[in-house]
């Protein structure tokens, strides 16, 4: 008894306030057991709904490209191919062309202007998809002939009622397809100066 120490008096109340506590402790885990099931589920939809909607897209983009590569190769074809076909939500995708007359060869393998082309179709490909109101073309065009430019603008006249596109280019043909110019000169020597044509509004005013 004496090495047992002083009787504590207040043990009754110290044991209600522990067990309280324990309850309390216990109903949390029981919601953090529960919020943990509840995300595992979200996930999963989540995870089986973008696999859907990146594979119904994939699909898409995929026709769409290897008809566009031939419009702008004016024959050969090219498709896109999953790397993980069973692992859709972190596979890669290789792009395999074969302009004509040349071998199906993988696109680092493509010269400078096949590789120009096969990204516009690819892009454009997506546009097909999923059309976006705005595009901005930096120098897309630098590395093609004048024959693909004829093919390029016409590429993108056909996407023009859906798509405004905005084309930094210093090829003269591909200006000479746009309804608007915007560019620097320097008139003297020293002195910037920016100036816009309108080409629209030319031929309103031309009687």
């Amino acid at each position: 008894i004496t090495g047992m120490g002083n009787i504590n008096l207040a043990a009754p109340e110290d044991y209600e306030a522990l067990s309280g506590k324990q309850a309390a402790l216990e109903a949390q885990i029981q919601d953090m057991e529960k919020a943990k099931e509840d995300l595992r589920a979200a996930i999963q939809k989540i995870n089986s709904t973008t696999r859907e909607n990146f594979r119904q897209t994939f699909m898409e983009v995929r026709e769409h490209f290897r008809r566009l590569y031939g419009v702008l190769f004016e024959g050969g074809e090219a498709d896109l191919v999953l790397q993980d076909p069973d692992n859709l939500l972190e596979t890669g995708i290789d792009i395999v062309a074969q302009p004509p007359g040349k071998k199906l060869q993988h696109l680092s393998l493509l010269s400078g202007g096949e590789k120009s082309l096969t990204a516009i179709a690819l892009l454009f490909s997506f546009f097909s998809v999923r059309p976006s109101p705005f595009c901005l073309l930096d120098e897309a065009d630098a590395a093609l002939d004048d024959a693909n430019i004829e093919r390029f603008v016409s590429l993108i006249r056909e996407f023009q009622n859906k798509t405004q596109f905005c084309i930094i280019s210093h090829n003269k043909r591909t200006m000479e397809a746009t309804e608007a110019i915007y560019g620097v000169t320097m008139e003297e020597a020293g002195v910037s100066q920016v100036v816009s044509i309108d080409f629209n509004k030319k031929k309103r005013e031309t009687p």
